[in-house]
């Protein structure tokens, strides 16, 4: 990819977290980004031609942020928290209509999203479990299979303007409850304990949680 088309993904991407997708118009999004729609028609076909590029773009990021993590040889539950407060940061400027307009409207970058949740997200919290099992930290008796599909699952409910309204509840916060009852429920003795204190860094305000 070149370096010219990479940048200009890169500032749609963050242009359709921030706005949402469904109410953006070719017209914006030439203007945002400051270049004529003849220019941005050179990179797509379409919106959601430009949108499948950005997520794809988007999605080999986050497997390059992942392998940078696993790089550091962290144990589970400190990878769990890296990758948390990775998508934390993220999820700070997410429009709460973007996982409803791409699941109804743009049924072809949806179908990306699926794939790369199916496939490599899956595999990483599968890995993960594995590497917290082999260290101790969660359950032996943990079925990953299972689990792990579980937690992919829960993806979609934390985007859910009906379960979580934006006015509210916050995107951070709901994901952060879900990570936390994630570790609770696959983590061993030691696991437990040691996720207490890690959670007394991060929230001191409530460290029994």
């Amino acid at each position: 990819m070149e370096q010219k088309e990479q940048q200009l993904l890169e500032q749609v991407d963050k242009l359709f977290m921030r706005c949402g997708i469904k109410s953006l118009t070719m017209d914006d999004i030439s203007r945002e980004l400051g270049i004529s729609k003849k220019t941005l028609y050179q990179f797509c076909s379409d919106k959601e031609d430009l949108l499948k590029k950005s997520f794809a773009h988007h999605f080999i990021c986050e497997e390059n942020f992942q392998n940078g993590i696993l790089s550091k040889n962290l144990n589970a539950i400190d990878e769990i928290f890296e990758v948390s407060k990775h998508v934390s940061e993220m999820l700070k400027t997410i429009h709460p209509s973007i996982h409803y307009d791409l699941r109804k409207y743009y049924p072809e970058a949806w179908k990306i999203f699926s794939e790369y949740r199916k496939n490599f997200m899956l595999k990483c919290v599968s890995d993960n479990m594995e590497k917290g099992k082999r260290e101790g930290l969660y359950r032996e008796n943990l079925n990953i299979p299972i689990v792990a599909r579980i937690h992919i699952s829960r993806v979609d409910v934390v985007f859910d303007g009906e379960l979580f309204p934006a006015s509210e509840f916050n995107f951070q916060e709901v994901f952060f409850e879900m990570i936390r009852y994630h570790i609770r429920g696959i983590a061993s003795p030691k696991g437990i304990e040691y996720f207490m204190d890690k959670i007394k860094t991060i929230d001191p305000t409530n460290p029994k949680i």
